[in-house]
């Protein structure tokens, strides 16, 4: 029975993808007309900014942009108000992908008897489902059109990685696992990690709109759709604060289980280590943000860096170096 549910499970995560791919399509093609959409009326821009006092020096001098859309996201599900045909097909989409997918992670954890995240593999399955867990709840209060090709595209990217690359049988859970800390401490850092991915994304897309010089018509028409910087600079800031505490969450719940399996809350090993480096990056950015008045570039840059020491820690302190903290399967 449990290779049946396995194979299952692993059917339900591929037509997971498929249907995110189209999603992905859907969201590109709402992209493409806005970029392809006659300039709108600007107003002045209003300097506001995530938690600083000063504005981000790189915007002084440019051009005002468009006056960002207020209306709810809630009033047209995946777009807020003038969201397109194709922007609301790729939140149908999404839904649905993320039904399937959440079916296919179900189903692994019952041909394993057991939550499915003890391995790389399902790390990945989990992850990714909790990243468009995360967009979906967020754009009923957000308009999040505009991010739905950035966030499709990197979970059909980490989907593919995963059973292409990290799938294992359903196998048993190595002793050290055999804890009810495995639930709250990895689903902790889970959801902390699909906060600090949006706000990675949402801080890409902030410096695509504060480059002002050789952009193509149509990215410079695209880039004048999008939410205001100062807005975009608020939403990441926003959503690292949430990850951030859920990742201290996760440092204290790592101490207390390690206490208790290895008798010693630190050991200095390579994965609490890195836990402890992506902690005081966030920390830093929330530090330099809020006191320092980092706002702008030089946070999206800052928050760019963060997510991509939690992509290390996840890809290669994972799979490459060995420790107490060896869980990949591989």
């Amino acid at each position: 029975m449990t290779p049946f549910l396995d194979a299952l499970s692993l059917l339900l995560v591929y037509s997971a993808i498929a249907i995110y791919a189209a999603a992905f399509v859907a969201y590109t093609l709402h992209l493409a007309r806005r970029a392809s959409a006659p300039a709108v009326p600007v107003t002045a821009r209003v300097p506001v900014t995530a938690g600083a006092t000063t504005t981000d020096p790189d915007l002084a001098g440019t051009p005002p942009t468009p006056a960002p859309d207020t209306t709810p996201a809630a009033a047209v599900p995946g777009g807020g108000r003038g969201a397109g045909k194709a922007a609301r097909v790729g939140f149908a989409l999404t839904v649905l992908g993320w039904v399937f997918h959440l079916a296919g992670v179900v189903l692994r954890g019952v041909a394993a008897d057991r939550v499915p995240w003890a391995n790389m593999f399902e790390f990945s399955l989990t992850g990714t489902a909790l990243i468009i867990a995360t967009f979906l709840a967020v754009s009923l209060r957000v308009r999040l059109a505009y991010l739905g090709s950035a966030v499709l595209g990197l979970t059909v990217l980490l989907l593919g990685v995963a059973t292409v690359s990290f799938y294992v049988p359903v196998v048993p859970l190595m002793p050290a696992l055999q804890s009810g800390w495995l639930v709250i401490h990895v689903l902790v850092a889970l959801l902390a990690t699909a906060f600090f991915g949006l706000a990675f994304l949402v801080s890409l897309t902030y410096l695509l709109t504060t480059r002002r010089r050789g952009l193509p018509s149509r990215l410079t028409r695209l880039r004048d759709s999008l939410p205001g910087p100062e807005d975009l600079d608020r939403l990441a800031y926003r959503l690292t604060i949430v990850g951030f505490i859920l990742w201290t969450f996760t440092l204290i719940a790592g101490a207390i289980w390690a206490g208790r399996a290895w008798g010693r809350f630190w050991g200095w090993d390579v994965k609490e280590v890195w836990t402890f480096i992506i902690w005081v990056l966030y920390a830093g950015y929330l530090h330099a943000t809020a006191t320092r008045g980092w706002a702008g570039t030089r946070a999206a840059w800052l928050c760019i860096v963060g997510f991509a020491a939690v992509l290390f820690n996840f890809g290669v302190v994972n799979v490459f170096f060995t420790g107490l903290h060896s869980y990949s399967g591989l």
